[in-house]
């Protein structure tokens, strides 16, 4: 029997490879002949440059960069195995994972340490760069990432600024730098909020960044003034992309300052692990991640799973610590089965320690039951 895993994360708990690693325990318990293929998977969150790293046989770089409020700190990305594609979290240098909560202000913080990571990419040779842009502590449009690069941002009387999500408003004049950047950029991009207005950057985002209500349509005007600017100046329309509002309008100045392509960032996953591919000859699929619930139907990596299993007529059963959806839900997704691996009544503490030996038992127990 041949058998593929492709799991995410069990967030606060277990990486995709700890689920593989318990996975195939269970699975060797259980049929000790079956050929186990593990192949770690993300969303394009948190932990995607990490899989990608891993998914390409490449090795991790720390450099020190700054943090959102301009603190130095330790921040790493990957390089793929042959040297070419850089692999880069945002979220590693602006997220909001960084600071405490009493520090979170989306018009103090911005961008500019995942511009010094983008830039130690291109000094290690690489031709291409993955970037995700979830978990993102600011509100800058990427102003702050593009200072790192290189472009410079002045006001009104001509003096050069470091931008941020609370000096939008003030920049009069956009410089970019002499040479463009000699990489090609996707950016992992799963949202499709607009770059400003009730659903965009500022009113979706900015409250989980510290932004108090009546500060949302401040944050708003400083970013459509952003973007007036940018297509006065570059004849680039902005605001209305599918997109351009992610990660405080990252997206939006990806697109500008990056020249960038926003793409699914599940289809980035899938294409980097050449996952379609290593399901030729495949008897079982095993995915899963925490919780598999409403959200599980709203993202995108179980059912990209699940639809390339379909193709090649391959069962695809998902294990997780919490199922919240009902039998026409799951067929939804395209799952053949889902279960989690939770015992009985425990309490958090008890599911997030002992996540691995229950998802070993789980997948021993399936196992048993594929075999009968």
């Amino acid at each position: 029997m041949k058998i593929l895993l492709a799991p995410d994360k069990f967030k606060g708990s277990l990486t995709a490879k700890d689920v593989c690693n318990a996975m195939t325990e269970g699975i060797r318990l259980a049929n000790p002949a079956a050929t186990v293929l593990a192949i770690p998977m993300a969303d394009g969150g948190e932990g995607t440059a990490d899989v990608l790293t891993q998914a390409t046989g490449g090795t991790w770089k720390t450099v020190v960069v700054q943090d959102p409020i301009g603190r130095p700190i330790e921040a790493g990305y990957g390089i793929s195995g042959d040297g070419s594609t850089a692999f880069i979290e945002m979220a590693q240098a602006s997220g909001l994972r960084l600071l405490t909560p009493s520090e979170y202000d989306p018009f103090q913080t911005n961008t500019f340490g995942t511009g010094e990571l983008i830039v130690d990419a291109v000094r290690a040779g690489v031709k291409h760069i993955v970037l995700g842009i979830g978990g993102s502590a600011t509100n800058d449009a990427g102003t702050g990432m593009a200072a790192a690069l290189g472009w410079r941002f002045l006001n009104e009387v001509g003096q050069e600024m470091r931008p941020c999500g609370g000096k939008m408003a003030q920049i009069h004049t956009i410089v970019p730098p002499e040479n463009n950047l000699p990489v090609t950029v996707d950016v992992a991009c799963d949202v499709t909020n607009p770059l400003t207005g009730t659903q965009g950057a500022s009113y979706i985002y900015g409250p989980q960044k510290g932004a108090k209500l009546a500060d949302l349509p401040i944050l708003d005007a400083g970013m459509s003034h952003w973007a007036t600017l940018v297509n006065e100046q570059f004849a680039v329309d902005l605001p209305d992309v599918p997109g351009a509002g992610a990660a405080g309008g990252l997206g939006a100045g990806a697109l500008l300052f990056l020249r960038a392509k926003l793409t699914e960032g599940v289809g980035l996953i899938i294409q980097h692990t050449h996952l379609a591919e290593k399901m030729t000859g495949v008897d079982l699929v095993l995915t899963g991640e925490g919780r598999i619930d409403k959200q599980t139907l709203q993202g995108k990596l179980i059912a990209g799973i699940a639809r390339l299993a379909q193709e090649q007529r391959i069962p695809v059963v998902a294990l997780c610590g919490s199922l919240q959806l009902n039998p026409h839900e799951l067929d939804a997704l395209g799952l053949t089965s889902a279960f989690s691996i939770v015992p009985g009544p425990i309490d958090l503490e008890d599911a997030l320690t002992n996540a691995a030996d229950y998802l070993k038992r789980t997948t021993f127990q399936l196992m048993r039951l594929m075999r009968t």
